[in-house]
C-alpha cells in the first residue's frame, strides 16, 4: 500500500509539473507574441525668429526701349555707330540722303522772300487807296481790293515761313539721332537701304539696362499677401527698413547688387490668375540683360513666433493641405493641419497648427497611423525628402528557403534608420 501511494505522488507531481511548464511556455509565447511599440524619430520642435522672404519667378526688361524709325524717305547714305556699343542721346546714328530735303528747303526760303517782297508792295498800294478813297479819287471796290491784296500777302507770308520750317525739320530728320542713351543693338538697315516714313522703317532698337527692371509674376492669392503686408506696415516699399530683394540668376549664383520693389501690378491675368510685381536693380556691370529668366527673393523682415519643422515631416492630404503626424504626451501619434506657406532652407516655415515643444515625426513617417503607439526616439532630420516608396512589384522579394538564417538585430549604437528597418523586417 505504501508503494502504491508513492507512485500516486510521483505522478501527480510529474503532472503538476508538467502543467506548470506548459503555462510558462505558453505565456513566453504569448508574451513574443505581443506587438512592441514601433521606433520613431522625432524632432520637438520650438518658436524661434525666422527671416521672411517669398521667392518668385521671373523675367528682365530693360528700364527703357527706343525703336529708332524712319521720318523721312530716302537712300541710307552711311552709319555712324557699331552695333552693341553703347551710343548717348542726340548722337547721329544714320545719315538719309539730303539732297531732296535741302532742295526743298531752298524752294521754300525763295517762296518765302517772294512773300515778304509781296507784302510790301500790297500794303503801300492799299495805304495810297485809303487816301484816294478819302476824296473819292477811287471806287470803294478798289480800296476793298487792294486791302484784300494787303491781307492775302500777309497770309503768303505766314505761308511761306510755315514751309520753310517744315523744310528745315524735314532736312533734320536726313541725319537720324539717337533718342536716348543705351546700348544699340543690331541694325535693321544697311548702307543703301530705301526706307520710308509712310512705312516707319525700323532701324535700330536702342536699350538702356542700368537701372534694369524685373518683372516678377506671382499667384493672386500671393499678390493678395504682398498688398495685406504693405498696408499693415510690415512690408515697406519706401523709406527706412525698405523691402530689399535678391536675385538668382539662371545659374544659380546670386546677383551681387540688391534691388527695391516698385509697384504691384492692379490687374489679374484671367488666363493665368497672376498679377505682375515690378522691382529695379542697378546694373552698372550690364550683367542683367533684357529677356533673362531669374528669381527673385523679396526680404519681407522677421517673424519671432514662426516654428520651423523639417520638410521630411510635412505631407500634403488630397485636399492639398500641410499635415504633420505629433507624438503626444501618451506617445501615440496624431494627425495635425498646418499653416505651412514658405520655406527656409529645408525646413517649412509652420505659423499656425503647432505649438512650442511638440515632438513631430521626421523618421518612420510611412509606417505610423493616427492613434498608434510609438516609441519616440530624438532624430537629427535629414536635409533631403524622403524618398516616395516603390510600387509592390519592386517589393516583391523571392521566398526565403525554410532554413534561412534571422537577420541579426542593429545594435544599440546603429542609426535610427538601420534600426527601423530591421525592426520592421523583423516584424
Amino acid at each position: 500500500m505504501g508503494l502504491h501511494e508513492a507512485f500516486l505522488r510521483s505522478g501527480r507531481i510529474a503532472a503538476a509539473a508538467a502543467l506548470i511548464a506548459l503555462s510558462a511556455c505558453s505565456g513566453q509565447k504569448q508574451q513574443a507574441a505581443a506587438p512592441q511599440p514601433l521606433e520613431v524619430g522625432v524632432v520637438t520642435v520650438r518658436r524661434e525668429a525666422v527671416p521672411l522672404s517669398t521667392e518668385i519667378p521671373g523675367r528682365t526688361s530693360a528700364y527703357l526701349v527706343a525703336q529708332v524709325r524712319a521720318r523721312v524717305d530716302g537712300i541710307v547714305l552711311k552709319r555712324d555707330f557699331i552695333e552693341g556699343n553703347d551710343v548717348k542721346a542726340n548722337q547721329r546714328l544714320y545719315l538719309i540722303d539730303p539732297a531732296p530735303y535741302r532742295a526743298a528747303l531752298d524752294s521754300a526760303l525763295a517762296t518765302l522772300e517772294r512773300a515778304q517782297a509781296n507784302i510790301a508792295s500790297t500794303a503801300a498800294l492799299a495805304e495810297r487807296y485809303q487816301v484816294l478813297s478819302a476824296g473819292n479819287a477811287v471806287s470803294k471796290q478798289d480800296y476793298d481790293n487792294a486791302l484784300a491784296g494787303r491781307d492775302q500777302a500777309v497770309a503768303d507770308l505766314a505761308s511761306g515761313k510755315a514751309a520753310v520750317e517744315t523744310a528745315k525739320i524735314n532736312l533734320g530728320y536726313t541725319g537720324v539721332l539717337s533718342p536716348i542713351s543705351g546700348r544699340i543693338g543690331i541694325s535693321q538697315v544697311t548702307e543703301g537701304a530705301y526706307v520710308q516714313a509712310s512705312q516707319a522703317t525700323l532701324m535700330a532698337t536702342i536699350q538702356q539696362i542700368d537701372p534694369i527692371y524685373v518683372d516678377l509674376t506671382q499667384s493672386s492669392v500671393e499678390g493678395l499677401r504682398l498688398r495685406r503686408d504693405v498696408a499693415s506696415g510690415r512690408l515697406k516699399l519706401n523709406g527706412p527698413g525698405q523691402a530689399k530683394v535678391t536675385l538668382i540668376l539662371e545659374d544659380g549664383t546670386q546677383y551681387a547688387e540688391k534691388g527695391t520693389l516698385q509697384f504691384t501690378d492692379i490687374t489679374v491675368d484671367q488666363g493665368t490668375g497672376t498679377v505682375t510685381v515690378r522691382a529695379i536693380f542697378p546694373n552698372p556691370r550690364h550683367v542683367l540683360l533684357p529677356g533673362m529668366f531669374v528669381r527673385a527673393r523679396i526680404e519681407q523682415g522677421v517673424s519671432d513666433d514662426a516654428i520651423l519643422v523639417p520638410q521630411v515631416g510635412v505631407t500634403h492630404d488630397p485636399k492639398g493641405q500641410a499635415t504633420a503626424l505629433v507624438v503626444g504626451q501618451d506617445d501615440k501619434v496624431s494627425v495635425r493641419v498646418i499653416q505651412a506657406t514658405r520655406t527656409f532652407g529645408d525646413k517649412w516655415v509652420v505659423e499656425g497648427g503647432l505649438a512650442d515643444g511638440e515632438r513631430v515625426i521626421v523618421a518612420g513617417v510611412q509606417k505610423v497611423q493616427p492613434g498608434m503607439l510609438v516609441r519616440p526616439v530624438a532624430s537629427q532630420a535629414p536635409t533631403t525628402p524622403a524618398q516616395p516608396p516603390t510600387t509592390a512589384k519592386a517589393l516583391a522579394t523571392p521566398a526565403q528557403p525554410p532554413t534561412a538564417a534571422k537577420a541579426p538585430a542593429a545594435p544599440a549604437s546603429a542609426p535610427l534608420d538601420e534600426r527601423l528597418a530591421n525592426s520592421q523586417s523583423a516584424r
